[in-house]
């Protein structure tokens, strides 16, 4: 290993251990410094701690200039500060090359969100005569019902569940836990999977895990995305939907129906409100739309 490789390892255990930060953020934090090792060997620098100002700066460009969106930009401009303060911190190095590198201002992205007809269409799809359609037809409900993220959905225990009082708790970003009110049409469908499907997957197994695949174990988050982008098609919903549209539905509506921003952010687990306000955006975008479309003198 070349010693930015070592050093790389080094702030993924920094990461791991001190931060308690999540496998998926640790692991895109070292794509980022690998990728700036990438860039950094080229030029014979062999040391991270070498590096100044200027050579960020370019190497920013670089990337810029090799087509990356600015989004992706800025989160390498986040990746390497909080290296670079992490190198501050454990006394590796006396300046931070990273004090006065700007990131570029998030472009302004509004996901996609489907109407109410089109979530009644998509909950629809699955054939629940079929074990694995109940299965499905409860991972949509409880999605839709719950705004939970997929890699939450995932990591859902028989534990986790509280359906006698109507509410599911969860462990988010950060290891947060945080309850979540869960609806009768999504609790029912829980009801239903676990007393006709869930046992039959299970083939005698044990497993703490709520949601399993055909084997008993645990679902993937890559095999909830497979599953519906599959019933996408199948409702023929035209729009680019992937398991965090659920999410942003979710939010969506429960606002444009008369929610307070403070209780969707307690909801979504959103340590920061600016990053709930988007959902009043795609409210507000949404009013436009229904204005547009029905007003005659629009």
């Amino acid at each position: 290993m070349t010693e930015l490789d070592n050093q790389t390892a080094d702030f993924a255990h920094y990461l791991t251990v001190e931060q308690g930060l999540a496998e998926n953020s640790v692991a895109s934090y070292r794509q980022e410094l690998h990728n700036f090792a990438l860039y950094l060997t080229p030029q014979h620098v062999t040391d991270f701690k070498q590096v100044d100002r200027l050579q960020i700066m370019a190497y920013l460009s670089q990337q810029t200039a090799a087509g990356k969106s600015r989004n992706s930009v800025i989160h390498a401009v986040s990746a390497l500060r909080k290296f670079y303060r992490y190198l501050i911190q454990t006394h590796q190095l006396a300046e931070n090359p990273m004090a006065n590198v700007a990131a570029p201002k998030h472009a302004q992205h509004l996901p996609a969100v489907l109407t109410v007809a089109e979530v009644d269409r998509l909950l629809a799809t699955p054939d629940t005569s079929t074990k694995y359609g109940i299965r499905d037809r409860a991972i949509l409900e409880v999605m839709y019902a719950t705004g939970l993220r997929v890699s939450e959905l995932v990591h859902l225990k028989l534990a986790d569940l509280h359906l006698e009082m109507g509410l599911i708790q969860t462990l988010g970003k950060g290891d947060k836990e945080r309850i979540i009110p869960i609806g009768d049409v999504a609790a029912d469908w829980i009801n239903q999977y676990l007393q006709q499907s869930r046992p039959v997957l299970l083939k005698q197994r044990t497993s703490p895990y709520l949601f399993l695949n055909a084997h008993g174990g645990g679902l993937s988050r890559q095999a909830i995305w497979q599953k519906i982008k599959h019933y996408v098609a199948l409702a023929d919903i035209q729009k680019d939907v992937t398991p965090h549209t659920l999410r942003h539905s979710f939010a969506t509506h429960i606002l444009e129906n008369g929610a307070d921003l403070r209780v969707v952010q307690e909801l979504l687990g959103h340590a920061d409100i600016t990053t709930t306000q988007i959902y009043t955006h795609i409210s507000k975008k949404r009013l436009r739309n229904v204005y547009d479309q029905y007003h005659p003198r629009a």
